[in-house]
C-alpha cells in the first residue's frame, strides 16, 4: 500500500510517499513543491495542482495523509495555505483516495511517541522508522513523511476493527 503525505503550503508544500507492506514502512521519494511568492495565487494554485498530478501519476497512492491547517495569528496564511491544502484534497477525492487528516500533534505523537516533540526529534524518528541514511529535509518534507507514518499507523488501527 502507498501513503501520500502533504505538508500543505503554497510557497513551500512538503510531500512524501511511502510504501507498507505489513509492518514494515519504505521510503520512496519525498522533497517540495515550490511556487514563487511574485505570482498570483491563482497561478501558484495551479503550479501546484500540476505537480501534485505528477506525484500521483507516478506513484499511485491509495491513502493520503495530510496535515491539518491550523495558525493562530496569521489569518491570511492560513486562507492560503487552506486553498493549497484543498487542491490537494480535490486530487484525492477525483481518483477516489481514501483522505486522512492529522493535527500537528497527532503527527509528532505517532512518530516519536509524545506530541511536543521537537522538529530534530521528529526528523531522527523519521530517519530511523524509514531506515533512511540521512535525516529528512526540510522541515515541510520532513513533515509530509511524519503524516504518511501516521497515516500508516491510522490503517492499522483502521484494520483491527
Amino acid at each position: 500500500m502507498k501513503i501520500l503525505g502533504i505538508d500543505p503550503g503554497t510557497a513551500t508544500m512538503g510531500y512524501g510517499v511511502i510504501e507498507k507492506d505489513g509492518l514494515t514502512l519504505r521510503c520512496l521519494e519525498y522533497g517540495l513543491i515550490e511556487t514563487d511568492k511574485q505570482l498570483s495565487d491563482s497561478i501558484r494554485l495551479k503550479e501546484i495542482d500540476a505537480e501534485l498530478e505528477k506525484i500521483f501519476s507516478e506513484h499511485l497512492p491509495d491513502v493520503l495523509a495530510i496535515e491539518k491547517v491550523y495558525f493562530r495569528k496569521n489569518v491570511k496564511t492560513a486562507m492560503t495555505v487552506s486553498q493549497a491544502k484543498g487542491i490537494v484534497m480535490l486530487k484525492a477525492a477525483r481518483k477516489e483516495i481514501a483522505v486522512y487528516e492529522f493535527t500537528p500533534s497527532q503527527i509528532k505523537a505517532t512518530v516519536t511517541g509524545h506530541g511536543s516533540a521537537t522538529k530534530l526529534q521528529v526528523q531522527e524518528m523519521i530517519k530511523s522508522q524509514l531506515k533512511l541514511k540521512d535525516k529528512p529535509h526540510p522541515d515541510d518534507a520532513a513533515d509530509a513523511l511524519g503524516a504518511a507514518i501516521c497515516g500508516s499507523q491510522k490503517i492499522n488501527r483502521d484494520s483491527l476493527i
